[in-house]
């Protein structure tokens, strides 16, 4: 495995997803985890198959279809990303963003790339 690969790869472990399953709290069933993993997955293959030095902007619109993606999902059940979890899903983006070889604080007045696109 490649190291930018690899670095992509390894955001997989800073995943929330499991703790939300685990917390109890309804909304986070299996099916529902299992999508916002899904997304994050989609996401790191697709900056994977971009590759380590594809464009700044080819690396965005990654970012822009993932967070579009949760933003879907928030419409959909609109007590999946509350504060706690967007902390969360604000912060994994912008794990995967440093891994991708992204400086996160250039994106969403510093916030991150989540926060250029995100409705929650």
């Amino acid at each position: 495995m490649d190291g930018y690969l690899e670095k992509l790869s390894t955001t997989k472990g800073t995943y929330p997803f499991g703790r939300w399953r685990q917390s109890g709290m309804e909304q986070y069933t299996a099916e529902a985890c299992a999508a916002f993993e899904t997304v994050f997955d989609q996401l790191i293959e697709k900056l994977a198959a971009l590759g380590e030095n594809a464009p700044e902007r080819s690396k965005l619109d990654c970012f822009q279809e993932a967070v579009e993606a949760l933003n879907a999902l928030n419409d959909d059940d609109p007590s999946l990303i509350e504060t706690g979890e967007r902390e969360d899903l604000c912060e994994l983006c912008n794990i995967v963003a440093a891994a991708a070889g992204l400086d996160p604080t250039k994106y969403g007045g510093g916030e991150g790339p989540a926060s250029e696109w995100r409705d929650w």
